[in-house]
């Protein structure tokens, strides 16, 4: 915190009047089911992004960051618009925009950001600014606004001004998330229950594989795969995928062409998995656990599609050396995945997937592991 104080006062001439911090997040189970009213378990992990933020008179936004170089961005409040500005600075700006009528300022901001979320990794790096910024303003104007309303606003930011249609997951436990729970969120209405995922006393470990395939979702991939399942939405006549069973839907399957079936599919069977995978912890049945979250990379893989090389030979890899699970985390096309592990495995298993990297021609890959940490909040 000092060095972002003291770059705060470098590039701006003055002190931060506030600063926040939000994380990034993992996502055990419940991919690409945000949008659809599905229930996601995620959690928010121990790398966070951290904000400075201070008014100012001029009706100016200015904003850097210390992982880019000391350029400082200047946008006027005036010419707030969805779309505009640096691709970087849309997240903030976005989240500004979006809380512009609950804010009664004729003024600025002086924002100077602090990214430790991996950028590209499918841990959320987006969201973790955006709910850092709309935590911070949430704090500086006294607002009082409840969570899952801050989620929404944060979303509302990313899915006009940056103009990626996101669920809304990231934002929520990014905002919602608490040490030690995985979150199950119903996205739909927003409740949650916290479930317990202490793994540690269990000899257990969750090891991230960072690809370093580094995806840009803001593309017709994403968009795509969404209008797919809301076709079959309104082709089936339903209010959302969530509305039927995986039976029923398997029946009607000569109502969707071949690409909405399979893209559909995915969304009802992993709202199932979510809720089998939440009874699994609840029982503590980690094997069962496994199971369930790479099934779910399989039908990310076949039925999706949104997987990718890198991403096949870390979980085959990690499976192949006797993981309890393993799948393809966030929007896909390269990012993380996650491997259920023995503790005593961990080194062994970083060694192998890096083994087979290098071996297929791929980059190498990163390795981190996370618990279940606190979401966004105010830092001194």
């Amino acid at each position: 915190m000092p060095e972002l104080k003291a770059k705060f006062a470098e590039l701006f001439g003055s002190t931060p009047e506030l600063m926040a911090q939000a994380p990034g997040r993992v996502n055990l189970v419940g991919e690409h089911v945000d949008f659809l009213d599905g229930f996601v378990l995620p959690f928010a992990i121990e790398d966070v992004t951290t904000v400075a933020i201070s008014r100012t008179v001029q009706p100016t936004i200015r904003i850097a960051s210390l992982q880019q170089t000391d350029e400082i961005f200047v946008v006027q409040m005036k010419d707030l618009a969805p779309m505009t500005g640096e691709a970087w600075t849309r997240y903030p700006i976005g989240v500004i925009w979006a809380m512009r009528d609950s804010l009664d300022f004729r003024g600025g901001f002086d924002i100077l950001i602090d990214g430790k979320v991996p950028l590209g990794a499918g841990l959320s790096s987006s969201a973790a600014l955006e709910c850092a910024i709309a935590t911070a303003l949430n704090h500086l104007f006294n607002l009082n606004i409840s969570e899952p309303v801050l989620a929404r606003i944060a979303q509302k930011g990313e899915n006009v001004y940056v103009g990626m249609p996101c669920g809304i997951m990231d934002q929520s436990v990014s905002i919602m998330g608490r040490k030690g729970s995985a979150l199950l969120l119903d996205c739909r209405d927003l409740s949650t229950e916290h479930i317990p995922f202490n793994i540690s006393p269990l000899g257990l470990e969750l090891l991230v594989i960072d690809t370093q395939v580094h995806h840009a979702l803001v593309d017709g991939g994403y968009a795509e795969r969404r209008a797919s399942c809301e076709k079959a939405v309104a082709v089936l006549g339903i209010t959302s995928l969530r509305d039927i069973s995986v039976a029923d839907f398997v029946a009607r399957k000569s109502e969707l062409d071949e690409t909405t079936y399979i893209r559909a599919f995915h969304g009802v069977t992993e709202m199932q998995r979510v809720l089998d995978g939440v009874a699994a912890l609840k029982a503590g049945d980690f094997k069962e656990f496994g199971q369930i979250i790479t099934a779910s990379h399989i039908s990310l893989r076949d039925n999706y599609t949104v997987s990718c090389p890198e991403l096949n030979v870390a979980v085959d890899t990690a499976l192949s050396l006797g993981a309890l699970g393993s799948r393809m985390i966030g929007g896909g096309y390269g990012g993380s995945a996650i491997a259920l592990i023995r503790a005593d495995q961990t080194e062994n298993m970083k060694k192998a997937i890096a083994s087979a990297f290098a071996a297929a021609g791929f980059i190498a890959p990163r390795f981190f592991t996370s618990l279940p940490s606190a979401g966004a909040q105010i830092v001194k």
